[in-house]
């Protein structure tokens, strides 16, 4: 189907929650593996997770995903009622949810492009069958319906309401309990949420009743919960205040509250039961017989007509809450931007008001004590907005151990993958921005670096290979490395091969080793004699190289022939405000990012020198850098000729320092960085080492240098 709203609040949901939960599916399985072992809590969530994908997906009408769902949701009944995997199984039941876990990825892609889903069932399906045929053995258990053995476990099936007069006695150690819950406001799609508190009460003991019953085929209860609340009886070993916390776990849970009886049952008991007995209602033979005939997909039986939800219970039955998931709210990313645009404007008027020309030579302490005030204020604000939009790299670290586990079997490789400083974050546009080089590099370190388990045998390294993924904060500025101990690079056939495409600009001899290195990154350039399914080091690193520099970072290689490489990232926290330092050169101003420069000074005549090409050079504790002048490179009148007079900025970018001269320095700033104007591209301005622009205090604009692109090209 192809006709689903894609700007629906509701579709919107339905997609955050159903990747994050298949990711998190792929987090389970993968360290589950590493481990050798699926306990007892990843067989339960694994079970929820499914169970939760299928009724959602059921509700929103996408079938295909429902079923492949829910067939998983069969194995894993299975699983936890066996308990645990068998070792024969073990690695085939980890390929095919895998396998399972991509389809629905694809799926749920195909509903985020407004794309039509599958209508056939997939082959998944049978496979899934099987197994379950296989696990539980014999010709008889393998005719037999998944979906029966779905109904034996209430908490897999969606409840089915029973009737108030059931009147079982409760097993020793058990406890009844009938919770009033209410969402929080505005959360949408309250029928599933309340689809999704049931399914985790179903993991701690038994849903006997619910009100409204029919949470999936009801129009009308998400109206009805978000009136009333929602309602349930529930059996289970657990103490009332763990009852409570589990259900306050749930996401978008608001208050939960104990009631004696449900909205519909006092009539009922006063002729059926006697109030005495209520509390030990279960669930009769008979209810069960049903629900195991009934197919696991079907609206559950209507209750009693509703009457009015009593009102919430005493007092002393709520309690305080608890710093929960249901703290956390999910943000349009769009919303986002636009807060620190704004931001970016109260930051450039606040700097238009306290530097205002009318207030020159005017003594006004009282004004410049509510400047100071309000900067400070603006400066918090700032900070708070950029944390908002602040991620840990953890995420995007992750999904690399679905790579190295695949590429391991498929090229018979072993390999460990190394996550360190998961937890650093960085801005939510550089995420997105790192994701795809990252998977280049390793892809490349496990296909063209680490050495085969023959080769690798004849070595003194251990048998296992290791890549190892690092993030750290180094300054201003986010380091990530990508490490391998393969084979190293080999840098005189990396300069052979340059040779013999005639991409060498010097003499072979004049090359450094970084130098060569760096070649790996022109277009076009290879290591790999044959192009196979995975890209061998070198292919596509041009690609990789100019993602990383679109966000003002850099790309340095390093490596050992015969021990490994490293591929180290450099890139900004944010792109959005930035700390520089404002100069002057004939009159116009320029910022340079903070992060670029090393120090500032006055030089000597005695430091001056020149290189055999007549270029100059000033020599800072023993160690020569050429000097960049503004003028030249943008062809500007009126500056300071004499390097004695001016200022110079020892600036870097990666393995490369130079020093600019300035006329003046102006001050530290933060700047709002803005996009330079689109007509500008036709002049090719970007390449001229102008990274884009800033609005100062006055009004008037500020270039912002690009200080990687200026010491690569003067």
């Amino acid at each position: 189907m192809s006709d689903y709203d894609t700007n629906d609040s509701m579709l919107e949901l339905y997609l955050f929650e159903s990747t994050t939960l298949l990711e998190q599916l792929d987090e389970i399985l993968l360290q589950s593996e590493h481990d050798k072992n699926l306990s007892q809590d990843n067989i339960n969530e694994i079970f929820r997770t499914m169970h939760t994908i299928k009724g959602s997906s059921a509700m929103m009408s996408f079938n295909i995903i429902a079923e492949v769902s829910h067939k998983l949701e069969d194995l894993f009944f299975i699983v936890r009622d066996r308990g645990g995997v068998d070792e024969d199984y073990f690695e085939v039941l980890f390929d095919l949810v895998l396998r399972v876990s991509d389809f629905l990825k694809t799926e749920v892609d195909k509903i985020q492009q407004g794309e039509a889903l599958s209508d056939e069932k997939p082959p998944l399906v049978d496979e899934i069958l099987n197994l379950i045929a296989a696990m539980k053995g014999g010709a008889e258990a393998a005719a037999a319906k998944p979906a029966a053995a779905e109904a034996k476990a209430p908490e897999q099936a969606p409840p089915a309401p029973q009737p108030a007069d059931a009147s079982a006695e409760l097993a020793e150690g058990e406890h009844m309990f009938r919770l009033h819950v209410y969402f929080t406001e505005d959360c949408q799609m309250e029928n599933i949420r309340a689809f999704m508190l049931v399914s985790k009460l179903q993991t701690l003991g038994e849903v006997l009743r619910i009100i409204p019953d029919d949470l999936e085929g009801n129009p009308d209860a998400a109206d009805l919960i978000k009136e009333r609340g929602f309602f349930c009886t529930f059996v289970t070993t657990l103490s009332r205040e763990e009852v409570e916390e589990n259900a306050k776990t749930t996401l978008s849970v608001d208050t939960v509250s104990f009631v004696e009886r449900l909205p519909d049952e006092e009539a009922q008991t006063e002729t059926d039961a006697p109030k005495a007995q209520d509390a030990a209602q279960t669930q009769p033979a008979e209810a069960q017989d049903t629900a195991q005939t009934q197919p696991a997909e079907a609206p559950a039986p209507k209750a009693a007509p509703q009457t009015q939800a009593p009102k919430n219970a005493a007092d002393g039955d709520k309690t305080d809450h608890k710093p929960t998931k249901q703290n956390l709210i999910n943000v349009d990313l769009n919303k986002l931007d636009v807060l620190m645009n704004l931001v970016g404007e109260l930051v450039i008027t606040e700097s238009m008001v306290s530097g205002s020309p009318d207030l020159a030579g005017l003594e006004l302490e009282n004004f410049n004590k509510a400047a100071r005030q309000l900067r400070k204020l603006t400066d918090e604000i700032q900070d708070t907005v950029m944390s908002v939009r602040m991620m840990p790299v953890a995420t995007t670290f992750q999904k690399m151990r679905r790579i190295v586990r695949d590429m391991s079997k498929q090229l018979d490789k072993d390999v460990e993958l190394t996550l360190e400083g998961e937890s650093t974050e960085v801005d939510k546009t550089i995420i997105d921005a790192i994701g795809d080089p990252l998977m280049h590099l390793v892809r490349n370190a496990m296909d063209h670096a680490i050495e085969s388990k023959a080769d690798r045998a004849n070595t003194s390294k251990p048998t296992v290979g290791s890549i190892v993924l690092s993030a750290q904060n180094v300054g201003g500025d986010i380091l990530i490395s990508v490490s391998d101990d393969g084979k190293g690079l080999d840098a005189e056939y990396i300069i052979g091969k340059a040779r013999d495409r005639g991409l060498l600009v010097k003499p072979e001899s004049e090359y450094s080793e970084k130098e060569i290195f760096n070649l790996l990154m022109l277009p076009g350039f290879s290591t790999k004699e044959q192009v196979t399914e995975f890209s061998g080091r070198g292919v596509g690193m041009d690609v990789v190289k100019k993602n990383i520099e679109k966000i003002g970072g850099t790309v340095t290689i390093e490596s050992v022939k015969g021990r490994g490489t490293t591929v180290y990232f450099k890139i900004p926290l944010t792109l959005a405000i930035i700390a520089s330092m404002e100069i002057e050169a004939g009159g116009n101003t320029y910022a340079i990012p903070i992060v670029n420069i090393r120090e500032s000074f006055k030089a000597a005549e005695s430091q001056l020198l020149a290189d055999p090409d007549g270029n100059e050079m000033i020599m800072i504790r023993g160690a020569a850098y050429p000097i960049i002048r503004l003028h030249r490179i943008f062809n500007v009148a009126g500056c300071i000729e004499s390097v004695v007079d001016g200022i110079l900025l020892l600036v870097d970018s990666g393995d490369r320092l130079a020093c600019i001269l300035a006329d003046k320095l102006l001050g530290k700033h933060q700047v709002v960085v803005k996009p330079l104007p689109s007509y500008l591209n036709w002049y090719d301005v970007k390449s001229s080492g102008i990274a884009g622009c800033t609005i100062l205090g006055d009004g008037s604009i500020s270039l912002i240098l690009d200080v990687p692109r200026i010491l690569t090209q003067y």
